[in-house]
């Protein structure tokens, strides 16, 4: 489906989860929200038991009392509403680089989905007035600082309550920042004043966090075939055997990532005439393949690669149990009680996140392994000293592995857990956190030098099959390898004297951003990787 024609999709928000491509939908592709029937009965229901505690004489939290560890004071009723006004302006503290489009979309998104649950208490008026917001384009501006992961994403989120309000600056429709008030009026939008415990239900969640987790696995399904393709690749191009790709190898361990890993590879290498040359003797005994056993990064890349996978599926487990949570503080039961609680917590969807950044730098680590291959004329099985045209006189591809080094240096900085890193908020009130935010934030700066380094591992693979057999029209590679060539080469011209080597490398991450690779792969092979 086109982006154009995911904007015209409307993904409907109900009582129930949404789903992780509702989120992507929506957050990535500004898909359209609309409120169910069934959920505005909900809120409209809750609402009435939070009105009914308004004059209560016993305080109530986020009704009547101040916040945090200022819960212990009792608001007057007059001063209530200056109450959820102080909370949001207070609160919107973030500060820093502004945060990308998408991963406010995604917070906004999952919010609205906790209030449609109808276990907040806020008015139906709020919940569409935030889905006419999300609508009509508008992304409140939020800095990466501020949200400890814990009482939720409370500064980014307050920036969205902000903009709901009519204050604060948003980036509209077109991408230009003007006042929140300005973008409302051209939206047809009125600013919402909000009642008793409204402010607290809008920013009371792992909202943020738990976009970037949804955002980031798609991602990464796309990243670990990707790898898998690139890995075969390398295989191929380093003259390395296919046999220990074999399925009843990988049956005597059978973890589902590691059996998928080799099935893909085994589907990119099918039909090669290079491995092929290795097992049997030739003439040129030059060509015989003589080696017992290939590199780790070479025989070991299925493994590495469903571990993976592995903590993949787990973390995916945990975002699904986030997206079918209703998460406040204080939450109205089903059965009308308004109970506080500690489900705002982040260290689920925190430690998640975390485990991903491993995984990113595992997998970062061993494509660079591999690359540095092909560069070492004393392993790369007769291809020139760094695949250079000349060398001497030509680098080739030196310093293309140099900033895969650079890249998998941070990466391995940045698979260090935030979640770790608890610090005291909040006059102690607040005494452990989960850092969630921050942990989603690094995962997606993991993500993108993971691509980087994919897309350096397929250009040196590509210009080393080329020197092998003379380009892509003379190819003895498989199928499936020969069309990702193919594509490569629509980007990026064939060997030859030293070019200006980053717009290639931006050039070949573009196509594996884009999933174009993995495209031909599937029209060579006639089936699509897992």
């Amino acid at each position: 489906m086109s982006q154009s024609q995911l904007r015209t999709v409307s993904v409907s928000v109900s009582v129930g989860p949404l789903s992780p491509a509702d989120v992507v939908a929506v957050a990535r592709h500004g898909a359209a929200v609309e409120l169910s029937g069934e959920s505005l009965a909900a809120m409209a229901t809750s609402r009435k038991v939070i009105e009914a505690l308004v004059e209560d004489d016993v305080p109530h939290y986020g009704v009547s009392t101040g916040f945090g560890a200022l819960a212990t004071k009792q608001i007057p009723l007059e001063l209530r509403t200056q109450l959820q006004r102080s909370l949001i302006r207070s609160h919107a503290a973030s500060s820093g680089a502004e945060v990308d489009r998408e991963v406010i979309r995604g917070l906004m998104l999952n919010r609205l989905s906790t209030m449609a649950t109808g276990r907040t208490g806020v008015r139906p008026l709020v919940a569409q007035a935030y889905a006419g917001i999300l609508n009509a384009g508008i992304t409140p501006v939020v800095g990466e600082y501020g949200s400890l992961g814990c009482s939720g994403d409370l500064a980014p989120l307050a920036h969205c309550a902000l903009a709901l309000m009519g204050e604060g600056q948003v980036r509209n429709n077109q991408g230009e920042l003007v006042a929140a008030a300005e973008a409302l009026a051209a939206a047809g939008l009125e600013p919402v004043e909000l009642r008793e415990k409204e402010g607290l239900a809008l920013i009371n969640g792992t909202d943020g966090m738990l976009g970037m987790l949804i955002m980031a696995s798609a991602d990464l399904h796309r990243l670990l075939k990707t790898a898998d393709l690139a890995a075969a690749m390398s295989i191929e191009g380093l003259l390395g055997t296919d046999a220990v790709l074999a399925e009843d190898l990988h049956a005597l361990r059978p973890h589902p990532g590691q059996i998928a890993a080799a099935a893909n590879m085994r589907t990119v290498l099918a039909g090669s005439a290079l491995i092929e040359e290795q097992k049997h003797a030739g003439q040129d005994a030059q060509h015989r393949f003589t080696r017992v056993q290939d590199a780790y990064s070479l025989r070991c890349a299925p493994q590495v690669h469903g571990a993976a996978r592995a903590t993949l599926a787990h973390v995916e487990s945990v975002a699904g149990y986030e997206l079918s949570s209703a998460i406040d503080n204080p939450v109205v039961t089903l059965d009308g009680r308004v109970e506080s609680n500690g489900n705002f917590h982040g260290a689920p969807v925190g430690y998640a996140l975390d485990f991903l950044a491993i995984a990113v730098a595992d997998l970062a680590s061993m494509s660079e392994r591999r690359t540095d291959r092909f560069l070492d004329s004393a392993r790369s099985h007769g291809l020139n000293a760094f695949l250079a045209d000349d060398p001497g006189v030509d680098s080739g591809h030196m310093i293309a592995q140099y900033t895969q080094a650079g890249i998998v240096s941070e990466l391995k900085r940045l698979a260090n857990p935030a979640s770790v890193d608890s610090i005291p908020s909040s006059a102690m009130q607040e005494d452990h956190v989960s850092m969630g935010w921050s942990a989603g934030l690094k995962l997606r700066r993991a993500l993108d030098g993971l691509t980087r380094v994919l897309a350096i591992e397929l250009l040196t693979s590509a210009r080393a099959l080329d020197m092998r057999d003379g380009g892509v029209g003379s190819s003895r590679s498989a199928p499936a390898v020969t069309a990702v060539r193919r594509e490569i080469r629509t980007v990026v011209a064939g060997p030859g004297t030293d070019r200006y080597l980053s717009p290639e490398i931006e050039a070949v991450r573009l196509l594996v951003d884009s999933g174009v690779l993995l495209d031909a792969v599937e029209q060579a092979a006639g089936s699509a990787l897992n």
